[in-house]
């Protein structure tokens, strides 16, 4: 509204006639007509600025809402590049196996500091306590399509559960949480 106001600003300003001041040379030639013409009413110009100023005043809001979203985004885990292919072997002792033991129904999702994508519909999260969560999906999600990292929306409780949240993965899948275990070093 402002700038449609700016716009017609000089056109009002042309529309309006100014009170014409007479020449002095023709002045002298006219009779005096002050005493036949009525007092004069305010110049139209001040009923003019009166109308553009108000449009330039704020809108009164009736109603404001305010709402609070928070969407977490969760990157992919950073995997060490090897710097020759010798290094790569391996070298001491071997990797620890894990098994997979119980875990409860939901995780802080402040908690999470990443994911890493497995062939099947499961996904390893990496807490930021340095525990190690191995997700399943619902049976037609694939974990592959969460290669990039997923957005979640934790609940009011700021919690990730199973059976009531939803990963978002970058490439456009939305899959539900089936479970979550927890993948624990096995010493055999």
């Amino acid at each position: 509204m402002n700038s449609l106001a700016n716009l017609l600003f000089p056109a009002i300003l042309l529309a309006v006639p100014e009170p014409a001041t007479p020449d002095p040379d023709t002045a002298a030639m006219l009779p005096a007509v002050e005493d036949t013409v009525p007092a004069a009413s305010p110049p139209a110009t001040a009923e003019v600025w009166d109308g553009l100023a108000g449009a330039f005043r704020p809108q009164v809001q009736n109603q404001v809402r305010i709402e609070r979203r928070v969407i977490i985004r969760i990157n992919p885990r950073r995997t060490a590049v090897a710097p020759d292919l010798l290094s790569a072997l391996p070298q001491g002792e071997l990797p620890p196996r894990y098994k997979e033991r119980k875990f409860g129904k939901c995780v802080e999702a402040r908690s999470i500091a990443g994911v890493q994508a497995q062939p099947d519909n499961r996904l390893l999260l990496f807490l930021r306590d340095r525990r190690i969560l191995l997700v399943t999906l619902e049976k037609s999600c694939r974990g592959r399509n969460f290669y990039s990292g997923f957005y979640v929306e934790p609940d009011r409780d700021g919690k990730v559960c199973t059976g009531r949240d939803k990963l978002h993965s970058r490439s456009g899948a939305n899959c539900e949480l089936d479970k979550f275990r927890e993948l624990v070093a096995s010493r055999h």
